[in-house]
């Protein structure tokens, strides 16, 4: 597999985890508040971070004698405003799934691709090509349909929060990528800090409620595992190892299918039904995002001919990338 489908693989199987976040967020919100939730899906994530940090610590102090920062400056300077927006996504996401649909929230989240190329400038100077934001406005149609075929009605508070998210979620996609591309930040420590300022912007806000965590049953607590170890810590990272390889752009256009993995899931797992309109919807964003994909990857290779992205590892710094390869993460 070439490392450019690999990119895209790992991009869209990010998009199925998130797809099933909503479900396991909203069933997690009707059994704790909202700021506990997220408390406890930082903290655990937090705690699993950590474990792996020190592993490869002492992996690399058995092998070199010598152990490495926990953070580099650069790593901190991107991760400090990182993980208040990574913070800011969550709870505006978290509270609009808690007021509207899953299926809603799922759809409405999928505006973040019209989004996130008004944002990322950097990677095309002269903007991207009009074919781009066609293939953005079949996605846009496709997310209409969608909307239409699960009956979707005048927008409630949820609703309303949601393109909230969508609009902090593609702020948050274009900065991961003017403050990591071509700079040694590795994805595991960057995805340790988010996960630590998230914990502690949740605590205080959390504390007077954390009683209620310790009663959660195991349900609740198999929602919070999943959303803490598959929905952030997996997906943070996979996210930034797979966003320094590829474009803010592209990469949204591909995390733009969350919408049809929710829709699947809903089908398989909550009895939902599958009406013409979701299948049309469901073929138009398929469609769109392979095609604003490949428009993307076009422009970029007229653009920055001869120019190749340098291969980063997860668990490594990365090697410095040539201007215009338009890497970023997660």
């Amino acid at each position: 597999m070439s490392d450019s489908r690999r990119t895209d693989a790992v991009l869209l199987l990010v998009a199925l985890v998130w797809g099933s976040s909503y479900l396991s967020a909203q069933t997690a919100t009707s059994a704790l508040p909202v700021l506990v939730v997220l408390f406890a899906r930082y903290a655990v994530s937090a705690l699993a971070c950590l474990g792996v940090v020190a592993a490869g610590g002492r992996g690399k102090e058995r092998g070199r004698g010598s152990g490495s920062r926990l953070w580099t400056r650069e790593e901190v300077r991107a991760g400090l405003p990182l993980g208040v927006t990574q913070a800011a996504v969550l709870v505006v996401e978290t509270y609009g799934v808690a007021h509207t649909t899953a299926a809603n929230a799922g759809l409405i989240i999928s505006l973040t691709i019209v989004l996130t190329p008004l944002l990322d400038r950097a990677g095309h100077p002269g903007g991207l090509p009009p074919a781009f934001y066609a293939a953005a406005g079949v996605c846009v149609l496709a997310v209409g349909l969608l909307m239409s075929g699960n009956g979707f009605h005048a927008p409630r508070l949820g609703d309303v929060l949601m393109l909230g998210a969508a609009l902090v979620r593609a702020v948050h996609v274009a900065l991961v990528g003017r403050l990591t591309t071509g700079r040694p930040i590795r994805p595991l420590q960057l995805t340790t800090l988010q996960t630590l300022i998230g914990t502690a912007l949740f605590l205080p806000a959390a504390a007077p409620d954390l009683p209620a965590l310790a009663r959660a049953d195991a349900g609740t607590w198999t929602q919070l595992l999943y959303l803490a170890l598959f929905c952030s810590v997996f997906a943070f990272l996979a996210q930034t190892w797979a966003v320094q390889r590829t474009s803010a752009s592209r990469a949204s256009l591909l995390l733009g299918t969350e919408p049809i993995w929710a829709a699947a899931i809903g089908i398989a797992l909550g009895g939902e039904h599958l009406t013409p309109l979701t299948a049309l919807g469901a073929t138009l964003m398929v469609t769109g995002t392979y095609w604003g994909q490949s428009v993307e990857r076009a422009h970029r290779a007229r653009s920055t001919p001869g120019r190749v992205l340098a291969p980063v590892t997860p668990l490594a710094p990365a090697r410095p990338v040539l201007e215009g390869s338009a890497p970023e993460p997660p």
